[in-house]
């Protein structure tokens, strides 16, 4: 009997900890994990212009530099995201 009772106390905290984990994962990591995901897909679709030009016409704004964009459909909202050119 007292095996089945320590076989019983371990699958309890076993499934105590789970679901611990999955109350931060779901509370703390999900939100950011998601937040970024929401950040990259509009800089994704995102308009931006580039403002400083040389005399041939030529963008000078180096490759992951931030730049003023704006949303696609929603010309009032200014994001910075990284210039890919």
């Amino acid at each position: 009997m007292k095996e089945a009772t320590g076989e019983l106390n371990t699958t309890v905290v076993v499934a105590i900890i789970v679901a611990v984990l999955a109350f931060f994962f779901f509370s703390v990591l999900w939100p950011r994990i998601k937040g970024n995901f929401r950040y990259n897909s509009n800089c994704d679709q995102a308009i931006c212009n580039c403002e400083d030009k040389d005399e041939n016409g030529r963008c000078l704004i180096s490759a992951g530099e931030k730049v003023k964009c704006h949303v696609k459909g929603n010309e009032n909202q200014e994001i910075m995201c990284p210039w890919r050119g």
